[in-house]
């Protein structure tokens, strides 16, 4: 099973329809299971994107 390497936790907000109805909404985050030196960690895409431009620098 791969760790959680992330501490982001959704978002709240409203879904509004025509008639302006307000539902709660969660946007949740981005998780994608990578694996690092062996490791399965669990990150968000944002984390993945700024890891690989440090990776390469």
């Amino acid at each position: 099973m791969a760790k959680k390497a992330t501490t982001t936790k959704p978002l709240f907000g409203n879904r509004r329809s025509h008639a302006l109805n307000a539902t709660r909404h969660a946007f949740k985050p981005n998780l994608q299971t990578v694996t690092i030196n062996g490791k399965k960690y669990r990150i968000t895409a944002r984390e993945l994107r700024t890891l690989k431009k440090i990776m390469s620098a």
